[in-house]
């Protein structure tokens, strides 16, 4: 350890073992070798940094601040002595984030220039991967909580446990390595305190998830915002799913809660906006209207938002996570009136199951969610216990650019602008990814995008001839003012190159329209803002 604490070099030197490794082990090994050397204070922030997160999560620094910082090192006769502890960095992201008022964005480039500058070429890189959200360097939270467990001397169930009723691996790992397996077992659930959410496993079709061997209960899938909903003593406090406290923007919410039968509670579930018609508003609409800080009557811009509960993780005083779900149904039966709960069918019948989804897609929902009756509530994992259907969208759409990637993907054009074909001519971008593409996708594609590019490759982001095609898996189409034609893709990721079909095969920017159309959007466009 540096006389200042661990050095960030040591931290990256960490990161870029694991992202080279094959081996889970050999992964926790690493991160572990870590862990063991910081300080009480270093603890949180070497996990979110090696989880590829900020412990601040955001700090208020686009991409494009990001990439005119990081376009202009400073220049160095000589190599840059590792001198950066990883303390000093976690100060300055803090410093950055507290920056507000006339003048920010300036303060924020001085601040951020000027720890790239103080930064060794490897860890420049780490940084700037770190901020921008592409780090990929293998560290998932199974492997960083095996790591916390060896470094700590404390079974790795203790840990999981311990991370199910804190909802924080990088609380849970202060916790382990400054008080041991003392600390953890005093963890426990806490009303107010939210838990990591189960989150459900994706199956192509509805028969993998409904096999006949028994009941499971179906329900809707909504596509709303995940709340987690805790009330005590007359209080209530509501929770997204990235555990962020929302509850002074959602009065309307706490109101409802507030007038359920019962005592203490902890109830999981989605927040919905409706349209006249009884169809739920598209995502982008009860975004924007949780993510409002002037709803503070309830019914911002006339939007209320309704809650669809589906579980109950505590009512009483006593904890449920541990029994089976048909318990944690008939709990959430009791205390939670009906229009108020997700709409569900118990069923061990495909055709019952069947029609059940097709009445779901019809009422304007994404699909359903199959859940076994026996599985307990598993916080922050992606199990068995929960699976989810949903018929999938997809696009062949035309690379019309390429950014250059960090981590993983340093060296490689690899986050992709994509756009449909307008019918009256050119391209109209909807989006960029760089999801569902591997390293063979991301060698080749670099070595064909370079023989197609129409702007110099020192640049970060390169234009390219639009010729390429590609097949687009997507969840939804949103209204967006970042592009022309007013759309954005949501979660798009790439399937399949299709080497079959030239530009003039793409799919059109109507057909993107009727898409958002179909799903319950507006119609219209909006103007791209001034640049």
């Amino acid at each position: 350890m540096h006389d200042r604490g661990v050095l960030l070099t040591d931290l990256v030197t960490t990161s870029r073992t694991v992202a080279e490794s094959s081996s889970r082990r050999a992964k926790a090994a690493a991160l572990a070798d870590l862990l063991r050397r910081l300080r009480p204070d270093e603890v949180v922030p070497a996990v979110a940094f090696l989880s590829g997160e900020l412990r601040q999560r955001q700090i208020g620094v686009g991409w494009a601040t990001l990439r005119d910082v990081a376009a202009h090192p400073a220049p160095t006769a000589q190599p840059r002595p590792a001198a950066l502890t990883l303390a000093e960095v976690d100060a300055t992201f803090a410093q950055v984030g507290a920056v507000s008022g006339a003048g920010s964005q300036r303060v924020r480039r001085g601040l951020l220039a000027d720890l790239l500058d103080r930064a060794t070429g490897p860890e420049r890189q780490f940084l700037v991967g770190l901020l921008s959200g592409e780090l990929r360097q293998g560290a998932l939270e199974g492997v960083m909580a095996d790591a916390v467990a060896q470094a700590a001397a404390v079974p790795p169930q203790a840990i999981r446990r311990a991370l199910l009723l804190r909802g924080d691996l990088r609380a849970v790992a202060e916790v382990a390595l400054r008080d041991g397996a003392v600390g953890l077992a005093a963890l426990g659930l806490q009303i107010g305190r939210p838990l990591q959410p189960m989150l459900a496993q994706p199956v192509p079709d509805l028969d993998s998830a409904v096999d006949g061997s028994g009941p499971v209960g179906l329900e809707e899938k909504l596509d709303g915002v995940r709340i987690q909903v805790h009330r005590s003593a007359g209080t209530v406090a509501v929770f997204t799913r990235s555990l962020d406290d929302i509850t002074d923007r959602v009065p309307e919410l706490v109101t409802l809660v507030l007038a359920l039968r019962g005592g203490d509670l902890v109830l999981d579930g989605e927040a919905l906006t409706w349209r006249a018609d009884g169809r739920p508003q598209p995502f982008q609409v009860t975004a924007g209207r949780v993510g409002s800080r002037t709803g503070s009557t309830g019914d911002s811009d006339g939007l209320p938002l309704q809650p669809a509960f589906f579980d109950v993780l505590h009512a009483d005083g006593v904890d449920l996570l541990d029994r089976p779900a048909v318990e944690r149904m008939a709990v959430l039966s009791e205390l939670v009136p009906e229009r108020l709960r997700v709409r569900r069918l118990v069923t061990d019948d495909i055709e019952d199951a069947r029609r059940f989804l097709a009445e779901t897609l019809r009422r304007g929902h994404e699909g359903v969610v199959v859940k076994a009756l026996d599985a307990g509530y598993e916080a922050g994992r992606r199990g068995t216990g929960w699976l989810k259907v949903k018929p999938r969208h997809t696009l062949d759409l035309v690379v019309l650019a390429a950014e250059w990637g960090h981590g993983r993907r340093q060296g490689w054009l690899s986050n992709l602008h994509l756009g449909a074909r307008d019918p009256a001519g050119g391209f109209a971008m909807l989006g960029k990814t760089f999801k569902g593409m591997t390293d063979d996708t991301l060698r080749w594609q670099t070595e064909r995008l370079r023989e197609l590019a129409a702007s110099p490759l020192e640049q970060w982001v390169v234009t390219v001839r639009p010729e390429l095609v590609v097949e687009v898996a997507f969840d939804g189409v949103q209204r967006s003012p970042r592009y022309p034609a007013g759309l954005a893709l949501r979660f798009a990721r790439i399937v399949r190159y299709r080497p079959d079909r030239s530009a003039a095969d793409a799919d059109t920017i109507d057909a993107v329209r009727a898409i958002h159309l179909a799903a319950g959007g507006a119609a219209g466009t909006v103007s791209h803002p001034e640049l």
